[in-house]
């Protein structure tokens, strides 16, 4: 079966991303630790000379090994955009269609998929449709327990479909001071958490960013 294979293909994309991330948050603390020269900082001082301070072939080695790291995240992004475009435009037009009994009659694919083949019905449940990709710190998303690199599978009423980044908005603009229950996928997991979009001295009601995959 196409979608069953295809969701696996995208839950290992999943987890290969997922893991690019860990090294590249390790990276990235690394080299913006205290006294450290940060990810694009310069490394010599104001008349030219090397800092005596930093292991520069060390640093540049970081540097390009994050690059590379972003290309691979970029590249299997991309891959992973694809197959949910797939994925949801198949579970979409099976639904639309209808599936012949054994009997000869017809019958709606949902009924025959509950029925007979819950992996098809189930070919794109627990697949994220966003992801966060800036998350401040000490924000209400923060604070309630969201994480950088988050994949977002359910948001309040919000599921995968059309208009996510406006469906996203206005519910949390409608829940404000109100918890919203979130269903997420991190580092390969699934969980379930509640975050309360509300006022603070940042911007927005939660101080991160959903891009939509």
């Amino acid at each position: 079966m196409v979608a069953p294979n295809l969701k696996a293909e995208t839950m290992g994309l999943m987890d290969r991303r997922s893991a690019l991330e860990a090294e590249m948050d390790a990276i990235i603390a690394a080299l913006s630790a205290p006294g450290g020269p940060g990810i694009t900082g310069g490394l010599v001082d104001a008349e030219g000379f090397p800092m005596p301070d930093i292991d520069i072939p060390a640093v540049l080695a970081q540097r390009r090994k994050l690059a590379e790291l972003r290309n691979d995240h970029k590249d299997i992004t991309n891959k992973i955009e694809k197959n949910l475009e797939v994925l949801h435009s198949t579970k979409l037009s099976r639904n639309e269609q209808s599936i012949p009994t054994s009997s000869g009659t017809t019958a709606s694919l949902h009924s025959g998929l509950s029925q007979n083949d819950p992996m098809e019905e189930d070919a794109v449940t627990g697949l994220p449709f966003a992801i966060i990709d800036e998350l401040t710190d000490d924000s209400p998303a923060a604070v309630d327990g969201l994480q950088l690199w988050d994949e977002i599978v359910k948001f309040g009423n919000v599921e995968a479909g059309d208009r996510l980044q406006e469906r996203l908005v206005s519910e949390a603009c409608s829940n404000e001071d109100c918890q919203v229950s979130l269903v997420i996928i991190r580092q390969g997991s699934s969980l379930n958490l509640t975050v309360t979009p509300r006022k603070w001295h940042g911007r927005g009601l939660l101080g991160c960013h959903f891009r939509i995959l």
